[in-house]
């Protein structure tokens, strides 16, 4: 399951930083990259679901405020 959740967000995090690099946002293409990179990191499915789901609204609450 952990290897479907990473899956997930790898592919969700490939689309984030095509987006930016594409219409040169740069907080996407980080955001996209860090998505695609920390499921290598965080062990439990839990944590990676709440990391997940954290980055990738990150880009969205940094260019609110």
């Amino acid at each position: 399951m952990a290897l479907i959740v990473g899956f997930l967000f790898g592919l969700l995090g490939m689309g984030y930083a095509m987006y930016g690099k594409k219409v040169e946002e740069y907080e996407f293409l980080i955001f996209g990259v860090l998505l695609m990179a920390y499921s290598y990191f965080i062990p439990g499915i839990l944590w990676q679901t709440i990391i997940g789901c954290a980055l990738l609204a990150a880009p969205f609450v940094i260019k609110r405020f």
